[in-house]
């Protein structure tokens, strides 16, 4: 397979486990698909990107340039961006799970979890409010 193609199809298992998260959020079978099964996919498609492609390549995490060196090979640009899918991913799980135990209602979890899956930390510190928000509220 090539890297767009695979690009593909991690974004589509990715975005499947994104959908479970924002609609049937309390299934059990959404912990684990988005909590475990497609994290542990996408970090053994990172993983194998690295182990076949990291050696020999140009670049490295010194500087920014050095990082622009590095990610100008599409495999690797492949494996971070996987990266980012997964941790993305790991941290809208939590933030349901979380959400879940504090009794956030899901209605104020799903904004958060857009911008998570949009544009990760953003998401995760509109949480971050959320939860102390809703917090201040409940006492």
């Amino acid at each position: 397979m090539s890297p767009n193609q695979i690009f593909s199809l991690v974004n589509l298992i990715a975005l499947a486990a994104w959908l479970l998260l924002a609609i049937v959020p309390r299934r059990r079978i959404t912990a684990v698909v988005a909590g475990t099964a497609v994290p542990v996919l996408m970090a053994m498609v990172y993983t194998a990107i690295l182990l076949i492609m990291w050696r020999g390549s140009e670049g490295g995490f010194s500087s920014l340039a050095d990082v622009l060196l590095l990610f100008g090979h599409p495999w690797l640009l492949l494996a971070g961006w996987t990266h980012y899918l997964a941790f993305d991913l790991l941290i809208g799980n939590w933030e349901v799970r979380d959400a879940q135990e504090r009794g956030i209602p899901h209605l104020l979890v799903l904004p958060c979890l857009a911008l998570t899956f949009l544009f990760g930390p953003a998401g995760w510190l509109l949480y971050r409010a959320v939860r102390i928000g809703h917090g201040a509220r409940r006492n």
